[in-house]
C-alpha cells in the first residue's frame, strides 16, 4: 500500500477525556537512541533526524504523542527532543507521559516512585516539555499491589491543575476499578498485539464498554519489546500483508485498530520512512476472513 499521502486522520478519532486524538499516534521511546531502548549504554540517536521525525509526524496528522522522562540515552531525551521539535505546540497536540519508574542520570533504573516522589516526576516532565500542565499522565506500575495511594497522589496533582487527565499502565482490571473509584481514568496502556497477551482480550473489551481508551504498547515489536520487532512473522501475517501490498508491521497495527474504536496505536520509530508506513497502516482495512485468520494466530501465540 502507498503511504505517501495517507495521514493519521484515516484511522479515525477517539477522545481522551475532552481531548480528541487520531487513533494512530506516535511513541517516543525509540527517539533518543539507536537500537535497544532504555539501556544505560545506548548509543545516542542523530538529533536532527529525531527532530525531523517528530515534525513529520505532526505534518502527517499525528496529534497524540506518548513519552516519558525516563526515555533518554546519553545526550538525548525524548521529552526535550519533543520540546525542541514542536514547541510552541499545536493547539490540538496531546502529549501523554508516564510516571512511576525512574532512572538515575547514568541511565540505571531506580525503585518505583513513592506517592511523595510522583510530584517531582510530574514536575520534571513539565520542565522538559516546557509545559505548565500535562495533558495525560499514566501511572505505570509493576506487580499486583494496590495503586490507591499512588493514583491518589496523581489525582491530587490533577486537582491542583498540573495534570488534565489520568491513565494507568501495565495494569489489571482490578487496578482499573481501584483507580476509577478515586478519579476518572481516560486510558489503559498495556502490552498487547497479535499473539501477545491474548488474555487481555476481555480487558480490552471492558475498557471499550466503559469508554476508556486501550493503548497497546509493543504492538509491532511483540516479544522483542525494547529491542524492536524481530522480523520473524508467521505465514498468516505475511499472507495478509502480501494481499494488501503492505508490510507485516502495518498488518499488526491495522489488526490492533480493528480491535475496537477505543483502541489507539502508538508505534514508535526514529526512521522517517517507517513513520510514514506506520501512519499509513491506519487506512488498512482488513476483511472478516483476514481478521479471523489473524485471530487464530493471536490465540496460537505466533
Amino acid at each position: 500500500m502507498t503511504s505517501e499521502t495517507i495521514t493519521a486522520e484515516s484511522a479515525g478519532t477517539w477522545k481522551l477525556g475532552d481531548l480528541t486524538v487520531n487513533r494512530i499516534g506516535f511513541g517516543a521511546m525509540r527517539l533518543p537512541q539507536i537500537g535497544t531502548a532504555l539501556r544505560a549504554d545506548a548509543a545516542p540517536s542523530d538529533r536532527n533526524q529525531a527532530i525531523t521525525v517528530l515534525r513529520r509526524a505532526v505534518e502527517l496528522g499525528v496529534n497524540h504523542i506518548d513519552t516519558a522522562a525516563f526515555y533518554f540515552s546519553p545526550l538525548r531525551s525524548a521529552n526535550e527532543l519533543i520540546n525542541r521539535a514542536l514547541a510552541p505546540y499545536p493547539d490540538d497536540l496531546v502529549i501523554t507521559t508516564k510516571v512511576g519508574p525512574g532512572r538515575d542520570p547514568s541511565g540505571h533504573w531506580l525503585d518505583h516512585a513513592t506517592p511523595e516522589q510522583l510530584r517531582g516526576q510530574v514536575e520534571e516532565n513539565l520542565r522538559q516539555l516546557g509545559r505548565d500542565h500535562l495533558d495525560v499522565v499514566n501511572l505505570r506500575i509493576l506487580g499486583t499491589a494496590s495503586i490507591a495511594e499512588r493514583f491518589g497522589a496523581l489525582a491530587d496533582l490533577r486537582d491542583a491543575g498540573l495534570i488534565r487527565h489520568l491513565g494507568i499502565s501495565n495494569v489489571s482490571p482490578e487496578h482499573l476499578a481501584e483507580a476509577q473509584a478515586i478519579a476518572p481514568v481516560v486510558c489503559v496502556q498495556n502490552q498487547y498485539g497479535i499473539g501477545v497477551r491474548p488474555e487481555y482480550d476481555e480487558f480490552l473489551r471492558t475498557c471499550g464498554e466503559q469508554g476508556v481508551a486501550f493503548v497497546p504498547f509493543f504492538a509491532i515489536a511483540g516479544a522483542g519489546r525494547e529491542a524492536g520487532a524481530s522480523g520473524a512473522d508467521g505465514e498468516e501475517v505475511l499472507a495478509v500483508a502480501r494481499a494488501h501490498g503492505a508490510t507485516a508491521a502495518q498488518v499488526r497495527l491495522a489488526w490492533t485498530l480493528h480491535r475496537g474504536p477505543h483502541v489507539l496505536a502508538i508505534p514508535g520509530t526514529g526512521n522517517p520512512d517507517h513513520l510514514a508506513a506506520n501512519v499509513a497502516a491506519g487506512a488498512l482495512r482488513l476483511s472478516e476472513d483476514e481478521l479471523a485468520r489473524l485471530e487464530s494466530v493471536h490465540h496460537g501465540g505466533a
